[in-house]
Order: structure tokens, then C-alpha cells, then sequence
């Protein structure tokens, strides 16, 4: 899943796909280099990121979305919302997954909608909002907390007929720095759900902390992180850098059909 940011203020390439010609250019590139999927991005939700309003994420995100749905009509395309109305407005437009950071708990119409628009929808874990996730790290067994949360969200899903699920654990969402490695190293647990995993690790801080640099200097570290995560039963990686991503991917493929 190759990551297309619309927002001028994401951790790592805000600002640099704002005009319709380079969100374009970008599309062109994250297919080019292998991507299966898209993730449009209009809100960003770094830490502490400035809230804005539906108008705001929909007026970024409608026009690059029509123009890529024109330009590359057979592109795979998520949406990164977690605002019901935009989620319905896109996937009218040609979009075909839904990826909500909240997991439903900031649009209380979002399981609702998802299962009206019979899309396959991603959920990710977090407490709190991007604004407030900072100070709401505190777990007993992040673990077993994490998969409780989807065990509970996913029932609620299936009661509304919805089964076309993807989880998310939400590396840097409301976790420090030891809470994100032990979710990556018990990345398998997640599995239990029954449904696919998505890891969305690169270039965040869990990285270019451990490793004393910055997120423009975190590839080598986020191509070892998704290593790991793939080896870890990870199906979706979310990625900045797809090219790199794919050559993992193939590595490990090779590796598991030599077992």
C-alpha cells in the first residue's frame, strides 16, 4: 500500500503532493514502482496535528481523487478517513476501501456506513484523537489490550453484516517507544481475529528515535521493521517508499515458499 498525503502538515511528506500535478505524478510513481493499493490521506493525524474541519479534508481530497479515478481507472484506492460523510462521498467517487484510523470511535455513523457501502474497511488502533493520543499510553498488556479492541469492534461489524475486515495495531497511535517493538514482536497474536493485518510503519518516530536520526533517514530502518513485520504475518504493508517495500515483500516470499 503506497501512501499519497494531500495534507501540507504529515510527518514526513507533507506539503509535497498539494497541487493536482504532483498528487498525479505521485499516483504514477507508488504504481510504477509495484504498489497493490493506495492510501489517499487528506487529515493528517501525525501527533499533535491541527484538527480540520470536513470541509476542509473534503475540499483536499475530492478533486485529486476524481482526477486519479480519470487518470489511472484501474488503481485500487483507500481512503484514509475517519469521517462517515467523506467515506461515502469517496467511494462514490471510485474509491474502494475505507482506512479509519478510529476504528469507528470518531464518527459514531462509521460502522453503518461502511456496511451500507459494502467496502472492505481497515481499522486501526488508538485511544484518543492525534490531538490528545500523546498522554493515553498507559496499558497493563498492550498486547491482549490491542486485540481485545478489535475482538469487540469486529463483532460489532459482523452484526451489521460486514466481514471484508483488515486490523491495524497502530504503531505511534497512543504507544511509546517499548510499547510499539512488543506489538511488533507479538504481531502474530492479531491474527486470531481472522482477518489480514496491516503494518504501517514507515519512517515513523518508533524508528528514527531508536536509531537517532530522522524520518528522512529512516528508510534503512523501516525496510528492517517491515521485515519483521511481514515475518511476522503482517499482509498489507503501508509504506512511503514502495519500490523498497516490494523488494522485501519478494525476499520474503522467496523465503517462505523454501520452507
Amino acid at each position: 500500500m503506497g501512501i499519497l498525503n494531500l495534507t501540507p502538515d504529515s510527518f514526513y511528506d507533507g506539503g509535497r503532493n498539494n497541487s493536482l500535478d504532483d498528487a498525479l505524478k505521485k499516483t504514477e510513481q507508488i504504481l510504477s514502482e509495484g504498489a497493490d493499493l493506495i492510501d489517499i490521506g487528506a487529515y493528517s493525524s501525525r501527533p499533535g496535528a491541527e484538527h480540520i474541519s470536513e470541509e476542509t479534508e473534503s475540499e483536499r481530497l475530492i478533486p485529486v481523487l476524481r482526477a486519479i479515478v480519470s487518470e489511472f481507472p484501474d488503481a485500487l484506492l483507500s481512503i484514509d478517513t475517519f469521517r462517515s460523510e467523506i467515506a461515502r462521498t469517496a467511494v462514490n467517487e471510485g474509491a474502494g476501501i475505507i482506512n479509519d484510523i478510529s476504528a469507528g470511535s470518531m464518527d459514531p455513523e462509521m460502522f453503518q456506513t461502511i456496511a451500507n457501502l459494502g467496502v472492505p474497511y481497515i481499522m486501526m488502533h488508538m485511544k484518543g484523537t492525534p490531538q490528545t493520543m500523546g498522554s493515553q499510553n498507559d496499558y497493563e498488556d498492550i498486547t491482549t489490550e490491542v486485540c481485545q479492541y478489535f475482538a469487540y469492534r469486529i463483532q460489532k461489524l459482523k452484526n451489521l453484516g460486514v466481514n471484508d475486515l483488515i486490523v491495524d495495531p497502530g504503531f505511534g497511535f497512543a504507544k511509546n517507544l517499548e510499547q510499539n517493538y512488543e506489538i511488533l514482536a507479538n504481531l502474530e497474536h492479531l491474527k486470531s481475529a481472522g482477518h489480514p493485518v496491516l503494518a504501517a510503519l514507515s519512517r515513523k518516530s518508533m524508528i528514527y528515535k531508536l536509531l537517532e536520526t530522522d524520518a528522512e533517514h529512516a528508510l534503512n530502518g523501516t525496510t528492517a521493521a517491515n521485515t519483521i513485520a511481514l515475518i511476522k504475518g503482517a499482509n498489507i504493508l503501508r509504506v512511503h517508499d514502495v519500490k523498497e517495500a516490494t523488494e522485501v515483500v519478494k525476499i520474503v516470499n522467496q523465503m517462505n515458499i523454501q520452507r
